[in-house]
């Protein structure tokens, strides 16, 4: 009789924790879809036979002895659609990717491509049958007999320390406590249902438990099925990695360089519980999922932990973290005033904080945070406080923004008290009117500026008349203290202005904006305009060119229009495609846009300055923020992120009256330049407590990588209300490839303990040029058209023929990237492996082939050729031919471009020159 299994449970219990489970899975056999040439599917029962030397299937049409494979003649077990028929165009949108796996077996390397009902059934599979492949020739005996592994013996002596009274039992609360504390974040109630459950299995109730039922259920608890199938993947013996699998691991998959086997112990030192693995260089599953989890195998590239980036650029050349009214802790108009939210503001490394002055009641000028007379503050405690906090957390110059609403008399207290209690760090040194850029964050570093008016050099009286700034007139109006109406006919509103505090500006003079023209021909590099962001944001849209063009020599600062009474913010998306350096946040709301600000400025050491993309920075360079593909002279790139699984996520705010269930899914967003915006969503996880497995593949095309944003955003999809559960940030520029865990945050940027989401993260070149799209099978490969890149005329005969001459070198420039790219794909497509795949993990797929294979063809690799040829001795099967062929052309083409390459880049250069 046929035994079928149900996967729906699965997921819950999670019973794949080990090789063995696998197996018994395997001997039961299961349902799964066998997909013929033809691309019809039928459904069939495979099962491993009781001797584990063969894999069959029923019903049949040939003899039982024919509808079966041995295992000794598997040469691979691939995942997902990694073979020709299951990548032709029938077949693709019927299934999901992780539901495929195909067998590759004979010498003729054949390929048994199968579907199955869900990602868990395919990981038993494949993980069983690697096993078998790699032990099948040893040990047909049934795993998990003979000695304990590294693991339980780990386990048991943990159990033991535990065990004070030498009983051989231990109080479940102290069990309980003790995995809780192997393993942090699980939920007591979680273990303690745990418990119960094998309690009850095996018959044996009570307050203590044994070492045997401690050591099942922390194995049951503790093990991640996904971990241990990249585990099994890369090790050699399929109990644990050696040094030699470690190293594997981290060249291959994490793309590490200059990995060296004493790195690895170290790793193993830091990471093995086991003692005997300590000593022996080895490392178990738990182990390797400490290593996984830890700082050292974070997401986030640890170079970009601190200054990374050239601080010796003039200033307008980056991006500077910045606050409007950072003190406002609650909202704009009914928030509370706390001076705290200045510490808080630089702590977070913001450069540029605003302040507006106003006649105090004492005498002394006072900063208003909310229109209530009790929340000022005076003027004297907040400069106390920045001169304390200016640089705890960056080095680098700090801008103050005075927004003047005070009396004369005052602003000479106000101008007194910086000077006396900034005293060196405030810059004071007038422009040099030879240079023709601001100096740069590297020359300034320690220092405070003065942004704000100045009187102009006619003016010989202790105080005069200059055009007021737009900003901090909506506070004015709640306060009832605008008494200066506007001029009669329009016009800039004028305001009386002291010396001394005129005296304090230097390179950030605040001057009103015109138009382009008049700035091109009249402003001088250390004049500043400030924007509103509704007249910004037309700015960007309808002439986002000449915007970025402006912003090369001078500082723009965008402030959020009075109408955000809310507190709310603009997406500094908005204005740092147009090269805007400083968009001013309000650092109190939390939320997406603040989590974009957060997590860009990240990306420099979090020092509060990031360079802008040198599309932006270059004298002569065309760049609109509007355009709609691949930029010229930017490679655009492909992004393939693969969502695996999210472990101890917390319940959304305020879902206290609903269950204990969480249902996620994960939202991937890129956020950039308009063509990079796009988001992907996985499907639900149902039901699968806090510790859910998504196993989905998304893929993005980003064109401008130095302006792209990665967002994760976890959500309840059971949940009505807010569904918000957790999120992270990372500029596409800080992503580490390989096996990652991205840690996850609160809606306020506070780190979740415990909480996060297992991905795997590829990053390659998109191949030629055009809209990046999916490609399926070489059939459609013939059909695309090859673009090429060309000038633009400009109307001017002398310049648009020497430009013309550059045309022939273009076109051999396109066909020499390409013909490179497509022999690439086609060898990695041939090896099984996707086109995001590094050369180490082909040459490691054929070297596997030719190991499980008896009548090992040998194939031979001369490393010590300037291009080594790959040839093999003796007859070779079909696929294998295929396979050097395809190795061989990708060589060719590359010798074809390394040794063209400067001949044509020659040509171009020489075009240029002429033009």
């Amino acid at each position: 009789k046929k035994k079928t299994v149900s996967f729906s449970s699965m997921p819950n219990d999670r019973k794949i924790n080990s090789t063995a489970a696998c197996i018994s899975l395997m001997l039961e056999g299961c349902e799964l879809k066998k997909v013929r040439s033809n691309s019809r599917m039928y459904s069939r029962f495979f099962v491993l036979d009781a001797d584990m030397r063969s894999v069959r299937w029923e019903p049949s049409k040939k003899d039982s002895e024919k509808a079966k494979i041995e295992i000794k003649s598997v040469k691979e077990v691939r995942v997902g659609k990694k073979t020709p028929v299951l990548r032709s165009n029938g077949l693709s949108d019927q299934f999901p990717d992780e539901c495929a796996f195909s067998i590759i077996y004979g010498d003729n390397y054949e390929s048994l491509d199968l579907v199955a009902s869900s990602a868990d059934v395919v990981s038993a599979w494949v993980m069983g049958l690697r096993y078998l492949v790699s032990y099948g020739k040893h040990s047909p005996e049934a795993p998990g007999t003979g000695h304990p592994s590294l693991r339980t013996s780990w386990i048991s002596s943990v159990f033991e320390l535990a065990d004070l009274e030498k009983s051989g039992r231990i109080p479940v609360s102290r069990a309980v406590q003790l995995i809780k504390a192997l393993n942090p974040g699980m939920k007591t109630s979680t273990i303690e249902l745990k418990f119960k459950e094998l309690q009850k299995a095996s018959e044996r109730p009570g307050t203590e438990v044994a070492c045997d039922l401690f050591v099942e259920a922390y194995c049951e608890l503790c093990t991640r099925p996904e971990i241990f199938f990249l585990l099994v993947q890369f090790s050699s013996n399929k109990e644990y990695l050696g040094v030699k699998d470690l190293l594997m691991f981290l060249e291959v998959e994490q793309g590490m360089e200059g990995v060296t086997e004493e790195k690895c112990l170290e790793i193993v030192s830091k990471y093995e519980p086991s003692k005997e693995g300590r000593e022996k260089g080895y490392l178990a599953i738990d182990g390797f999922t400490r290593y996984l989890l830890s700082a050292d195998c974070s997401i986030f590239d640890p170079q970009h932990r601190k200054v990374c980036q050239d601080m010796a650029q003039p200033l307008s050349h980056y991006y500077i973290s910045s606050a409007h009214s950072a003190c406002l802790l609650e909202d704009n108009f009914w928030g509370r005033s706390d001076i705290s939210g200045y510490i808080s503001a630089l702590g977070l490394g913001c450069r540029s904080i605003e302040l507006v002055l106003w006649d105090g009641p004492e005498g002394e000028p006072v900063v208003y945070t909310s229109p209530s007379a009790a929340s000022c503050v005076p003027f004297r405690a907040v400069v106390g406080l920045i001169d304390q906090h200016a640089f705890t957390a960056s080095a680098y110059p700090l801008i103050l923004c005075l927004v003047v609403r005070c009396s004369a008399p005052q602003q000479r207290l106000a101008a007194q008290c910086l000077r006396k209690t900034l005293g060196e760090k405030l810059y004071l040194e007038p422009p040099n009117p030879v240079a023709s850029y601001l100096p740069s964050p590297e020359e300034l570093k320690g220092r405070i500026l003065i942004k704000g008016k100045k009187l102009p050099p006619t003016c010989e009286d202790s105080e005069g008349e200059v055009s007021d700034e737009e900003e901090g007139w909506e506070l004015a109006r709640r306060l009832g203290q605008e008494d200066r109406e506007a001029p009669e006919g329009g016009g800039l509103r004028r305001v009386r202005l002291s010396r001394e505090l005129s005296e304090l500006v230097s390179l950030c003079q605040a001057v009103p904006f015109q138009d382009f023209e008049s700035s091109r021909r009249g402003q001088r590099y250390w004049e500043m305009c400030s924007f509103s962001e509704v007249e910004a944001g037309r700015f960007a849209n309808e002439c986002p060119a000449e915007l970025v063009s402006y912003n090369k020599r001078f500082l723009s600062r965008i402030y959020p229009s009075p109408m955000r009474i809310d507190a709310s913010n603009m997406n500094p998306q908005d204005f740092w495609k147009c090269g805007c350096q400083m968009v001013a946040m309000n650092y109190q709301t939390p939320g997406l846009m603040m989590d974009l600000n957060a997590g860009w400025f990240r990306q420099n050491g979090a020092c509060g300055y990031v360079l802008r993309p040198a599309i932006m920075r270059e004298e002569v360079s065309y760049f609109s923020a509007n355009a709609k593909d691949s930029l010229p002279g930017v490679p655009a790139q492909l992004l393939h992120l693969k969502v695996i699984s999210g472990q101890n996520l917390p319940k959304p705010k305020g879902s206290g009256a609903k269950g204990e269930v969480v249902e996620p899914y994960v939202c991937a967003e890129i956020h950039g330049i308009p063509a990079d915006c796009a988001e992907h969503r996985t499907k639900t996880a149902l039901q699968s407590g806090d510790n859910p497995i998504f196993d989905e593949s998304l893929e993005f095309q980003i064109n401008l990588p130095e302006l792209a944003v990665l967002r994760f955003v976890v959500l309840d999809d059971d949940y009505i209300g807010d569904e918000f559960i957790a999120q992270y940030t990372i500029p596409f520029e800080c992503l580490q490839p390989g096996y990652r865990h991205v840690p996850l945050q609160s809606l306020a940027g506070e780190p979740l303990p415990h909480a996060t989401l297992f991905v795997h993260v590829a990053i390659t070149d998109r191949r030629g040029g055009g809209k990046g799209h999916r490609r399926g099978l070489a059939g459609r490969r013939g059909r695309r058209v090859r673009e090429y890149t060309s000038t633009k005329a400009t109307g001017i005969k002398a310049i648009d023929e020497v430009f013309r001459t550059a045309t022939q070198p273009l076109r051999e420039a396109t066909d020499l990237r390409e013909n490179v790219q497509n022999a690439l794909v086609s060898f990695k497509e041939l090896c099984g492996l996707t086109p995001a795949a590094n050369m180490k993990q082909c040459i490691l797929t054929v070297s596997t082939w030719l190991l499980h294979s008896d009548s090992a063809p040998s194939v031979t690799l001369n490393l010590a050729e300037q291009y080594p040829p790959m040839e093999a001795q003796g007859p070779i099967p079909d696929l294998l031919r295929k396979v050097l062929t395809a190795y061989e052309t990708m060589i060719q083409t590359s010798r074809t471009l390394i040794e063209s390459a400067d001949a044509v880049y020659g040509k171009l250069i020489q075009a240029q020159q002429a033009g």
